[in-house]
């Protein structure tokens, strides 16, 4: 499995979260409507289109749904080397029905895969067709998604790139939304400008865009989440008495478990006897005895320590 799965490989990485945003604004983008077929598109090769859907509908199998993904760039499908998976027979053998062997119907499953991912299956592109355009506005295609709709929750298909070939924008007729993947830097406005009206004029609906290449700093990409920080320690800034910041929340979190383990401590277990006579304790009540701890001062010592380390680290 190549390291594109990001979701797959690394689900903890800030980038996994992005991709998970991405799939719950999907899910939340209409509650009239559901959702179950999302085409994801771009302008021009080389924005991210396969990475974005790939990862999109891993983390929508995460998440225990049924998905299939189906490479509909049938003139330069990558998707199996990306899932590691048989090129042929895929979306162009189904369509085309070149290995029905004189059968009059196609066994579906004969075309699709299993991936490493669970919950998720895969239809490559299969065989490089003379007239894939055709192909999708076929009504082969359209009665292809009714029937995956019928045994799979999501339908992720990888579309061309709309500035070169018009496949994607006919798919987005019967799709039930499109999302546009762009490049920062990259993708021009009046080209995006242009494939958003083209779609909008053949009855298609976008869901969105998403911008793809960003550039992070490193630093805050890893400040950013809350991962990201919990497992090192090196060049941590160091405060005025010379310790780390971690080494004073972890002091700090010894004294929390101190006072816990104490008012533990001084809570006695009843006897039957007792338990009937008991009224019911005032936990408002502070404690007067000399010999027990009150709970009041040791928060107002946890308070104070924590007061001086803020100062310490300043």
């Amino acid at each position: 499995m190549k390291k594109e799965l990001i979701a797959q490989t690394d689900p903890k990485s800030p980038i996994s979260e992005i991709f998970r945003t991405l799939r719950t604004n999907i899910q939340f983008m209409t509650s009239s409507k559901k959702l179950q077929v999302v085409q994801v598109t771009s302008t021009f090769p080389g924005e991210g289109k396969s990475y974005v859907s790939s990862n999109l509908a891993v983390t929508f199998a995460q998440a225990g749904k049924k998905v299939i993904i189906i490479d509909a760039d049938m003139r330069k499908g990558r998707l199996y080397s990306i899932f590691d998976v048989s090129p042929r027979p895929g979306l162009s053998n189904y369509l085309s029905g070149m290995d029905a062997n004189g059968n009059e119907e196609l066994d579906l499953s004969e075309y699709i895969q299993q991936t490493e991912v669970e919950n998720l299956l895969i239809m490559t592109a299969g065989n490089i067709p003379p007239n894939p355009s055709e192909l999708l506005v076929s009504q082969e295609m359209k009665q292809l998604l009714e029937d995956l709709k019928e045994v799979c929750d999501v339908i992720i298909i990888d579309g061309t790139p709309c500035q070169l070939v018009s496949d994607s924008i006919i798919l987005s007729r019967i799709v039930d939304t499109t999302v546009i993947v762009t490049a920062y830097k990259q993708t021009k406005k009046d080209t995006l400008g242009r494939i958003v009206k083209n779609i909008q004029n053949v009855g298609g609906k976008i869901a969105g865009v998403v911008i793809n290449k960003m550039p992070v700093n490193e630093k805050k990409y890893k400040e950013s989440y809350y991962y990201g920080s919990t497992t090192t320690t090196k060049n941590m800034p160091k405060g005025k008495n010379g310790r780390t910041r971690t080494s004073s929340v972890r002091n700090a979190e010894q004294l929390r478990n101190r006072a816990t383990s104490t008012l533990r401590s001084d809570v006695r277990r009843a006897t039957p006897e007792e338990h009937r006579t008991m009224e019911r304790p005032n936990y408002r009540a502070e404690r007067t005895d000399n010999n027990k701890t009150n709970p009041n001062q040791v928060l107002s010592e946890i308070n104070k320590y924590l007061e001086e380390e803020k100062k310490n680290l300043n």
